[in-house]
């Protein structure tokens, strides 16, 4: 049913032919739609003679009865920031909970902060006596956003142990260690690359697919070095890490995420950090360029600009003998729109008016975005325009009022 309600998306508006790739969320039901409907690949000679046996009662069951319905989705990217959710709340949960040396601490220290939150929360007089010890107010996580977990610990990590236990004391809790309180240090210290590079991958504005690769290993490289200043947590840096490049092995071996990367001004090659993968990324920029230049289309757009029905037909023949390879030109064509790129010091991504073979590809590397952050902020808003008095709303009325609440956004 995802299947057929994305093809009739795609066919409504004409757009099937143009979509490079669909961005969702981690949910099992679009994996497994995407895995299902990916394009039929090429049959190589050598599986010629194999035999493919396919079940008739799916097919029935799939079609109907009816007719077979053929669809075919474009490829398929997980969202960067789903993704990146998973490793703070799976995968670095699972490390500490599975080290001796960390499970009793990291229970008993956010059970004790936990405690804190919903106090001062619950209860305007708790929030009163809070604000009167520290002078500000705790934050609260949201179940939804790992984030505000991080920024809660955070804001606890700027309360200095002596007026946290004040505050337990009041509320009649168990008072919070110092060793608990360095441990919640040490976990924020290590997790705040990773809730920057969650916050860039959610942008809207300036968030291309180009930012994905250069982000996590980025996140990568920040991550290592801060295990020097570490005494409790020294291995958590490498198990986030891991847990990084597990997750996404894909993008880190994609050589369409680099030329996406490479083609965007503000990255180029400085996110490279070894003059090989520079070189091989160049190499990679240029070989697209070149395909660019021999395109089919775009030569028979420019031969038929050449006055050959004047000619005699001895001179025609002639110079049809006599046609050679451009290779020269198409290479130095090429190689020098490169060269003047990577030279360019201009970061804005209007400086690409003036490469016009880069302008192509990155625009099609870039089409897609490297998370689904701004359609779960579009359902939110739905939430606010179908309201229990709303609730007989009409596809197409719903559709209009929610362009009319994004309308400032188009106006400006």
């Amino acid at each position: 049913m995802i299947a057929i309600e994305l093809d009739n998306i795609h066919s409504s508006y004409g757009i099937s032919h143009k979509i490079t790739s669909t961005v969702t969320d981690n949910g099992s039901n679009f994996v497994k739609a995407f895995k299902r409907f990916q394009p039929v690949q090429e049959v190589s000679e050598d599986d010629e003679d194999e035999v493919t046996f396919t079940d008739i009662n799916d097919i029935l069951q799939n079609s109907g009865g009816d007719e077979v319905v053929m669809i075919t989705l474009p490829p398929h990217q997980r969202c960067a920031a789903h993704t990146l959710n998973l490793v703070s709340c799976t995968d670095v949960d699972k490390w500490l909970l599975s080290k001796p040396q960390t499970k009793a601490i990291y229970r008993s220290s956010t059970t004790k902060y936990t405690g804190l939150w919903n106090k001062a929360s619950r209860s305007t007089v708790a929030a009163e006596t809070v604000d009167d010890i520290i002078a500000k107010k705790l934050l609260v996580p949201c179940s939804t956003r790992w984030n505000s977990f991080y920024d809660a610990l955070a804001r606890m990590c700027e309360i200095p142990v002596a007026k946290l236990n004040t505050i337990s004391s009041k509320f009649g809790m168990t008072a919070i260690t110092e060793r608990e309180h360095q441990f919640i240090r040490e976990y924020c210290t290590v997790m705040k690359p990773l809730t920057v590079a969650l916050d860039i991958l959610q942008g809207e504005d300036n968030c291309l697919h180009g930012t994905l690769l250069p982000t996590v290993e980025t996140l990568i490289f920040k991550t290592l070095e801060l295990k020097s200043g570490l005494q409790i947590l020294v291995d958590l840096p490498e198990a986030v890490v891991t847990a990084i490049k597990t997750r996404f092995a894909e993008v880190l071996e994609s050589e369409d995420a680099v030329l996406a990367a490479v083609t965007l001004p503000k990255f180029k090659l400085r996110w490279l950090r070894t003059q090989d993968r520079k070189d091989k990324a160049k190499a990679s920029l240029l070989a697209e360029c070149r395909k660019l230049v021999l395109d089919p289309d775009q030569q028979a757009g420019t031969s038929t600009s050449t006055p050959t029905r004047h000619q005699s037909r001895d001179s025609a023949i002639e110079d049809e003998f006599f046609s050679f390879e451009d290779e020269d030109d198409t290479s130095s064509t090429a190689e020098s729109e490169v060269a003047d790129y990577f030279k360019s010091g201009a970061q804005e991504i209007d400086s690409l008016n003036g490469f016009a073979l880069i302008k192509k590809i990155s625009l099609r590397y870039n089409a897609a975005t490297p998370s689904s952050a701004p359609v779960e902020r579009l359902f939110n808003l739905g939430k606010l325009v179908i309201t229990p008095k709303r609730n007989r709303l009409s596809d197409q009325k719903f559709e209009k009022i929610l362009v009319l609440r994004y309308n400032h956004w188009f106006n400006s």
